[in-house]
């Protein structure tokens, strides 16, 4: 799709924790830039149904937030991101691909033993010494399972299979909303992707924790901008229990950043309109920041689950300090006729004023 083209999401701003060939740890940092969104599906709905989901939606209250934190994630399994060829003394190898391992494809279990880190899979592979194994992996909805040999490498002596995996993701993203009743918040909007492989990663374990907005690349034509921040690794706030392709859900056990915010109604895809808006974003510092934007269009049911309106920025202020939307700005909540309508995914790389929008409604129904 041309749209798709030319839309890049706001970025989670992902920092790689850990990403290692199955030998040997590599240090590595970047910014993640999710790729555009799937080809169009179903919405999500809950298990309960459509209709049943409208009238939860319909009468819940949830406090806005709109504010930046950190958040970590530890993957389940880990994920194959790519392939190095391996030089042994009978010349080089790729058992990984040979085998018939795919980029994106989720390993579990080597033998018996199930493997969820970089160092779990490195000791196995010392342990065998080259023996013959089973890999079990998913990819996509199913299991594959695959014998494989890892070869001895000339240079440390070490077995790999010649495999770059991930483990696990840390970065910035904003809070969407916290639902007082169950303590469930939901941030960012759309699921957090691997890098390599734009695969959603799979979730172990995961939190947020506390973080501050240190400054904003401004966006431009062309050239998405982005927030740039801390977070403090030491400080939890909430735990993660869902990373889903309708944003990351988790439980909050820190209420600080609930503080003074008042809760609102949640609105049904009927109530949200074309016309003015407003979006909460958290742009310097610890403050949240009210500015004005317009919903410029609603997009049918049943289109991409985090595409659901676009909407252009109004506001002044928020124009002079970062051009628009940027990397980072993704999950602040869009509000309109005091109600939490949606929240912000994506930005249009050829015009940082305006950008995409998932529903509220399709954000609570994933979280539960």
């Amino acid at each position: 799709m041309k749209e798709e083209q030319k839309v890049w999401p706001w970025a989670l701003g992902l920092v790689l924790v850990r990403a290692a060939v199955l030998s040997a740890v590599l240090g590595a940092a970047f910014f993640l830039l999710r790729t555009p969104a799937r080809a169009a599906g179903p919405e999500a709905v809950p298990a309960w149904g459509p209709a049943r989901a409208a009238e939860q939606t319909a009468v819940r209250q949830v406090i806005p937030m709109g504010r930046a934190v950190g958040i970590k994630l530890f993957s389940d399994g880990v994920m194959v991101v790519g392939f190095s060829e391996v030089a042994t003394e009978s010349g080089s190898s790729v058992p990984a691909r040979d085998c018939g391992l795919k980029e994106g494809d989720i390993i579990t279990h080597i033998n018996s033993e199930e493997v969820d880190t970089i160092e779990e899979v490195q000791a196995v592979l010392q342990d065998l010494e080259g023996a013959q194994m089973s890999i079990r992996a998913v990819r996509g909805d199913q299991q594959v399972q695959m014998t494989a040999q890892a070869v001895q490498c000339s240079a440390d002596g070490s077995y790999k299979l010649g495999a770059w995996i991930r483990d696990s993701m840390a970065g910035i993203g904003t809070l969407t909303f916290y639902d007082p009743d169950s303590g469930v918040f939901g941030a960012l909007g759309h699921g957090i992707n691997d890098v390599d492989t734009a695969q959603i990663m799979p979730l172990q374990s995961g939190s947020i924790m506390y973080a501050q907005v240190s400054d904003v690349k401004r966006g431009e034509s062309g050239a998405p901008g982005e927030l740039h921040g801390a977070f403090q690794v030491d400080r939890d706030m909430g735990d993660l229990y869902a990373n889903t392709d309708s944003g990351v859900f988790g439980r909050l056990t820190d209420l600080s950043l609930t503080g003074g915010r008042t809760p609102v109604a949640v609105a049904g895809r009927r109530e949200v309109t074309v016309g003015p808006a407003v979006i909460l974003s958290n742009i310097a510092g610890e403050d949240v920041e009210e500015y004005q934007v317009e919903i410029t269009r609603i997009y049918p049911s049943g289109g991409a689950d985090t595409r659901n309106m676009m909407i252009k920025v109004t506001d002044p202020r928020l124009l002079a300090a970062t051009g628009g939307i940027v990397q980072g700005m993704s999950g602040s909540p869009i509000l309109q006729n005091g109600k939490l309508a949606g929240a912000v995914t994506h930005v249009l790389v050829n015009d940082p004023s305006q950008g995409y929008g998932i529903l509220a409604e399709n954000m609570l129904a994933a979280a539960s």
